[in-house]
């Protein structure tokens, strides 16, 4: 299967270097290169990717306006982004990530992290890396405080499931959650799946957010324990 990928950038050497990096892989492909986030709506549209690599910074429609509306148009329903920042400690990256990206990388990625990155979330995993991601949604939970909203959205969950969310934000991987809770790999899976159906979430990075957001688990490692049952 070839991975499909629309590059959003208002920088013309910035495309042309993640165009060159991604020629390198035979399985992926760019179909569309945007100027700016109005282009990449149209073109997320016309050319259905698989995988955005979207610029947060760029004029007119930006990157979180753009990655907000191609992550609501059920027209492209399996197209999934991936914000590109010149900084892990940007500002607009939480609120990108709650706009419905699913990871973000900085310019400075490796060239095999950005391929194995667009190979990962293409296959529908969300690019959460324990350290950088978590950091981020933890320092902007912070300054926003709790969403009673969130907490009431996570009463639909078992207990096991509820318990699996935390773990999600706690940044650890399916088998850790496995070797937590002394069930298979297989079972966290369909937990973590189960959850995201229930909250109605894009990926494990919404369910992230969305932890933080209620107070499940509080930013600097405080864990509110969960509930008996």
């Amino acid at each position: 299967m070839t991975i499909r990928v629309l590059l959003a950038d208002d920088q013309a050497l910035v495309r042309a270097g993640f165009r060159s990096l991604l020629a390198r892989s035979r399985d992926i492909t760019v179909v569309g290169e945007a100027q700016d986030g109005e282009e990449a709506v149209r073109l997320a549209a016309s050319t259905r990717p698989d995988v955005v690599l979207m610029d947060i910074r760029m004029p007119g429609t930006d990157g979180i306006a753009a990655t907000r509306r191609i992550a609501g148009d059920r027209g492209v329903p399996g197209c999934r982004v991936i914000i590109l920042t010149t900084f892990d400690t940007d500002e607009h990256v939480f609120a990108a990530l709650r706009a419905g990206a699913s990871g973000f990388l900085t310019k400075e990625v490796e060239p095999a992290d950005l391929r194995r990155a667009v190979a990962a979330v293409a296959a529908g995993d969300a690019l959460l890396s324990p350290g950088v991601t978590r950091r981020v949604i933890e320092q902007f939970a912070r300054r926003r405080g709790l969403a009673p909203v969130a907490g009431r959205r996570l009463a639909g969950l078992t207990a096991r499931e509820l318990e699996t969310v935390r773990l999600v934000a706690l940044g650890l991987s399916n088998h850790e959650i496995a070797e937590r809770l002394v069930i298979s790999p297989a079972t966290a899976k369909t937990h973590i799946t189960r959850a995201i159906a229930k909250l109605d979430v894009r990926d494990r990075v919404q369910l992230v957010i969305l932890a933080y957001e209620s107070g499940l688990v509080r930013p600097g490692g405080e864990e509110e324990p969960a509930p008996a049952g």
